[in-house]
């Protein structure tokens, strides 16, 4: 593929992409010659962001398995109308119905001081020094291609990470002087448990997402901003939802996240 070619190949994809999700069609087929290496899934991304006039309000950030090199995690944006702050009233999030879609029990981190764009390289110890506030929450997969999960890692960075949406349950009150790792954290779909685990299984947990996705961010230029979420992977894994279903994340039988699913 010649370099011009590239070029079309991103931007068709892109634009692909955007479009479907802004006019809630699905995909069929994916729209191109798929990414092949994770900084061509990621040009896909930036394509697309700078089609969409969304604001972002956080970064997904997932699991690869097996790990790309020493690459085992990924990311995509969370867009603010795409951000749900549990109230007490029912939540039904959209998914599309024809394409992939997925929920997934996390926790949730805040970022609380901006990150210097500059610093390429974290610990766990300063990347939790930048969070402000954990929180328990599902994450709504969902991409309006059908098999994003099923080609390798640069193919879901190349939709958003596949995310498509974010709840946002209670707060972890005493967040800094418990270890969330050991909590057990189950799902349930429709009254039956879909999965359950700790995220000590998780790579180096949610703090250690933090850190892979300051280091990321630095390294793609793009800045994040106080007030951002990070959501940090899923706890129990990514379980498939139709539309009409009821999930509930439990968390160490403390705090509890519900929604219904819709078709978008």
């Amino acid at each position: 593929m010649q370099p011009d070619d590239n070029v079309d190949n991103i931007t068709r994809i892109a634009r692909s992409f955007v479009g479907a999700r802004r006019d809630g069609h699905a995909l069929p087929d994916y729209p191109g010659d798929m990414p092949a290496a994770l900084d061509d899934g990621y040009a896909v991304q930036d394509a697309a962001l700078a089609l969409t006039e969304g604001k972002v309000a956080g970064w997904k950030v997932g699991r690869i398995n097996p790990p790309i090199g020493a690459v085992d995690r990924l990311a995509g944006p969370i867009f603010t109308d795409q951000v749900v702050i549990v109230d007490g009233s029912p939540i039904a999030t959209p998914v599309f119905a024809d394409g992939f879609a997925a929920a997934e029990a996390e926790f949730l981190l805040r970022i609380g001081t901006a990150p210097d764009p500059a610093k390429r390289h974290y610990t766990i110890d300063e990347a939790r020094t930048l969070i402000d506030a954990v929180h328990v929450g599902i994450e709504i997969a969902s991409s309006p291609f059908p098999g994003i999960n099923d080609h390798g890692a640069p193919v879901t960075i190349s939709d958003f990470g596949n995310n498509n949406g974010l709840i946002v349950g209670a707060a972890v009150e005493d967040w800094r002087d418990i270890d969330v790792d050991t909590w057990p954290v189950e799902t349930w779909i429709e009254g039956e448990r879909a999965g359950a685990a700790t995220t000590a299984t998780m790579l180096d947990g949610p703090f250690g997402a933090a850190r892979f996705l300051f280091e990321l961010m630095a390294a793609r230029g793009i800045a994040l901003a106080a007030g951002q979420w990070i959501s940090t992977g899923a706890v129990t894994g990514v379980h498939p939802v139709r539309v009409g279903d009821r999930v509930e994340a439990r968390f160490d039988d403390r705090l509890t996240v519900e929604c219904t699913i819709k078709a978008r």
